[in-house]
């Protein structure tokens, strides 16, 4: 079987795509910077956990999609949030991996009631009412 010799347009258009792939995802130290955790760490986890496989480019530099961020939230929720082992983890996305998302859904969105609550409290702390005549 002969090699494919590429023209050098097509090898534009290669870098291209890749570079567009690049824009949509994020790299492992931004995903490392939202989540708090050390790039170590996510490599560990994408070892541990198959629904987290970031998209690699020719250099091996790792790109995450949204559905990598989301598996890695759900993950990080369970682990870091939680106090669960990496295998209590796994077995629970494996038993019931909707009610276990559901439920981490459910706590990210009293999470930011909560903020929000808080955010109402502060405001109501520095409010001074206006003397009425």
């Amino acid at each position: 079987m002969e090699p494919k010799i590429e023209t050098e347009q097509e090898q534009e258009q290669e870098q291209e795509k890749e570079k567009e792939k690049e824009q949509h995802h994020y790299s492992i130290k931004e995903v490392a910077q939202m989540f708090d955790l050390n790039q170590s760490t996510l490599r560990f986890w994408e070892k541990e956990f198959k629904k987290i496989k970031p998209w690699q480019n020719d250099r091996g530099t790792r790109f995450y999609s949204e559905e990598n961020i989301e598996n890695i939230r759900l993950v990080h929720h369970l682990v870091k949030e939680r106090g669960m082992t990496l295998s209590g983890a796994r077995q629970k996305l494996k038993d019931n991996p909707a009610a276990t998302i559901n439920q981490t859904e459910i706590y990210n969105r009293l999470i930011k009631i909560r903020d929000e609550l808080n955010v109402l409290i502060e405001a109501l702390d520095d409010y001074e009412p206006t003397p009425q005549k």
